[in-house]
């Protein structure tokens, strides 16, 4: 049975990361470069079009998962997420904190919606638009659809890393995943006096 990390509760952010995963992730076989030419928007599409086709799959729920997680390591730039989400403890971690903490995050997120993403198995997804902010950074804009028909804009924010695109963030109706988790982490570190030793504890005893 999965537990949340002690002192959390975001049950609507759960509900907008899982609708979030289920809009932008690889096929089966997440492709291991950007093909040449490739958009953000394309690849954003392509991306949102594979996961929906393999998540109505006939494949198993421990299958969707491993897939997910792959994903997540895949598609995600996780050494970005991880260094804003830990924040201004960032400065005093020392690297094998800021590892593990990474590996933690990454954990989180799957135990946290790693089922739940296996278990959707519908809706639609197109992309709008993209457009590059006034920092530079490029957002893809598009819009999902339940099977219920809510419907849910979604902003995907990206970059590039070693040459290929990667996820930064996701916001699902204006409310940015990487911001909710650091907002959590926050929480947490916060209710243990600020010691980031007990917060990696708490994370290392998830699940």
């Amino acid at each position: 049975m999965v537990k949340r990390i002690a002192g959390t509760s975001f049950p609507w952010f759960a509900r907008a990361l899982t609708l979030a995963f289920t809009v932008i992730a690889g096929a089966a076989a997440p492709p291991l470069a950007t093909a040449a030419g490739e958009t953000s928007a394309e690849f954003i599409q392509t991306l949102g079009k594979d996961l929906l086709a393999e998540m109505s799959s006939a494949a198993s729920l421990d299958q969707k998962e491993a897939y997910f997680h792959q994903m997540l390591r895949q598609d995600f730039d996780m050494d970005g997420i991880a260094r804003f989400v830990l924040g201004p403890e960032l400065r005093t971690a020392s690297p094998e904190q800021q590892q593990e903490f990474r590996a933690l995050l990454e954990n989180h997120i799957m135990y946290s919606h790693g089922r739940r993403l296996a278990e959707t198995g519908g809706g639609n997804f197109r992309v709008t638009g993209s457009r590059t902010d006034p920092n530079g950074v490029v957002v893809v804009t598009g819009e999902f659809i339940t099977p219920q028909g809510t419907r849910n804009e979604v902003d995907v924010q990206l970059g590039m890393v070693d040459g290929l695109y990667r996820i930064q963030d996701v916001a699902f109706d204006n409310v940015s995943m990487v911001s909710s988790y650091r907002s959590e982490i926050a929480s947490v570190l916060a209710s243990h006096g600020g010691q980031l030793e007990a917060l990696l504890t708490a994370m290392r005893e998830e699940r």
